[in-house]
């Protein structure tokens, strides 16, 4: 697990990305669209939750402009979205929180047992998904100070977001309410949520060849709720295709 003390090199790199970082957010912010700071591995994770942080404090006093992102397979992050929450309340700014599952299960259990300290990942896949739906609960109930990326290709999980938003009578277009999966799946989720009137994205990943193939396969091998779906989710797209004369 990362030590909290950063080296003088790596103290200087920090300065770098702020700077970058401030200038990209700033730019966003005057264009009135939104920075997602995506998660890393937990050994790194520190520094970048502390400078989004320091973002989110100086760009999200009126609105959410900057969202972090918290990995909900890891044993910590629910009560660590918690306490960001906590924290944004005492500085007076609007936490922004997308929430996925996780990224990194395999390098992190490697690296755990390589290095002699606990896995930082849920035990099982039950555990995981108890968290990650505490978590949408959590954010939709503190929609009036916490702005919530739902992103999650889990049926049951964006189920269970658009039920407590119901429940709370809240409206399906609320602006600090969004559910999100990847272009190319789960389109099936993505247009009944869009019919509905709920806000939804769809994220591209671009970039080398050598970056995006690594990605991609990872979402489709640590996603188990994505590989459960894929046969049903190719049915339905036939079937439409059917509907309109195409097959």
């Amino acid at each position: 697990m990362h030590t909290g003390i950063l080296s003088e090199t790596e103290r200087e790199e920090l300065k770098r990305v702020k700077y970058r970082l401030d200038r990209i957010i700033k730019f966003a912010a005057d264009s009135g669209i939104g920075v997602l700071i995506d998660a890393e591995e937990s050994w790194i994770q520190d520094p970048m939750d502390a400078l989004v942080s320091l973002m989110m404090e100086k760009y999200n006093r009126e609105k959410a402009v900057v969202y972090n992102t918290y990995q909900l397979y890891r044993t910590d992050r629910l009560e660590f979205l918690k306490l960001s929450h906590k924290e944004a309340r005492d500085k007076g700014y609007i936490l922004g929180a997308k929430i996925v599952r996780g990224a990194y299960m395999e390098k992190e259990r490697e690296r755990a047992a390589e290095k002699g300290y606990p896995s930082p990942i849920q035990p099982d896949k039950i555990s995981c998904d108890k968290d990650y739906n505490e978590a949408v609960e959590y954010c939709i109930k503190n929609y009036s100070d916490l702005a919530v990326i739902i992103a999650s290709h889990n049926e049951k999980s964006n189920l269970l977001g658009t039920e407590i938003i119901d429940e709370l009578n809240i409206a399906h277009n609320h602006p600090n309410i969004y559910f999100s999966q990847l272009f190319g799946m789960s389109d099936h989720i993505s247009f009944n949520l869009a019919r509905q009137g709920y806000n939804v994205s769809k994220y591209l990943p671009f970039g080398p060849i050598k970056d995006v193939i690594p990605y991609l396969m990872r979402r489709a091998e640590e996603n188990s709720s994505v590989s459960g779906q894929t046969g049903r989710e190719l049915m339905l797209i036939k079937k439409e295709m059917k509907n309109r004369g195409l097959l």
